[in-house]
């Protein structure tokens, strides 16, 4: 299904990427913050899909130590949707929030305990003025049109339930594996009595993984966000009317100067 909603939204010019920002303590910073391109270049073949090489050594070492003492790691990832158009969501019902369903549905799969939109709990250790993203219109083109835009995308693509235009930015942090191979302490069911954990699988770190399944279900969220703004009963529909709004935006936000008198 994932992979069905990243063809609609790739219809339309939305990519999706993902990438491992943390395993264990070993963690990537916020500042600055990984571009869209870095990630899409990462190599197919790379160990974690860790935008930065230094750091994924880092993690790989942090992983193959817990795989020494027969203990697992946990992590991060950073799901990031590039081309989402303002507007997707809403800042009226509660369940219909668009940030709200993302963390829904990123805490829906398994292991993960924490989502972040932007700078996530980042934003709530800082003071504000390096929190919010300021609004600023720049001279953009060779006519020096003024266009408004924003420095910085700390809010990470969503404000008010609804995005904004910028890229959405999305993290999740998943739990180490429960089952070790050095097993916790537990008890026996039958005969109350402590028993050790039961070893059932030799994963230690499944946060590579997770990442995929993140990506597929930010792409499912968005693509119903699309319909529900969009719609239309084909895809000549949903496109013409994408465009359109696009175009009305665009218009709104950008003021071209006036022609200079005829003399």
């Amino acid at each position: 299904v994932g992979a069905i909603a990243r063809q609609l939204l790739n219809s339309v010019g939305i990519k999706v990427v993902s990438h491992v920002t943390g395993i264990g303590d070993v963690i990537m910073p916020h500042d600055p913050p990984i571009s869209f391109d870095a990630v899409d270049a990462i190599a197919a073949d790379s160990a974690l899909h860790c935008a930065d090489a230094d750091a994924e050594t880092a993690m790989v070492a942090a992983i193959d130590r817990a795989r020494e003492v027969g203990d697992t790691m946990g992590g991060s990832f950073e799901v990031i949707a590039r081309g989402v158009p303002p507007g997707l969501g809403s800042y009226v019902q509660w369940d219909r929030k668009l940030d709200g369903r993302l963390a829904q549905a990123l805490m829906s799969i398994q292991a993960i305990k924490s989502v972040g939109i932007g700078l996530g709990v980042d934003a709530a250790r800082r003071p504000g003025s390096r929190v919010h993203d300021e609004i600023v219109a720049r001279t953009e083109g060779v006519d020096g049109a003024l266009a408004i835009t924003r420095p910085t995308n700390r809010a990470g693509g969503l404000e008010g339930g609804v995005t904004n235009g910028e890229e959405v930015r999305v993290s999740a942090f998943m739990k180490p594996i429960s089952t070790l191979m050095k097993p916790l302490r537990s008890v026996d069911l039958t005969t109350l009595q402590e028993a050790p954990a039961a070893i059932e699988r030799s994963d230690v770190c499944a946060v590579p993984a997770a990442a995929v399944v993140g990506e597929a279900v930010v792409c499912f969220v968005l693509a119903d966000a699309l319909l529900e703004r969009f719609g239309g009963d084909s895809m000549r529909q949903l496109q013409s009317h994408f465009r359109d709004t696009n175009a009305e935006i665009a218009r709104r936000l950008t003021r071209r100067p006036a022609p200079a008198p005829i003399s």
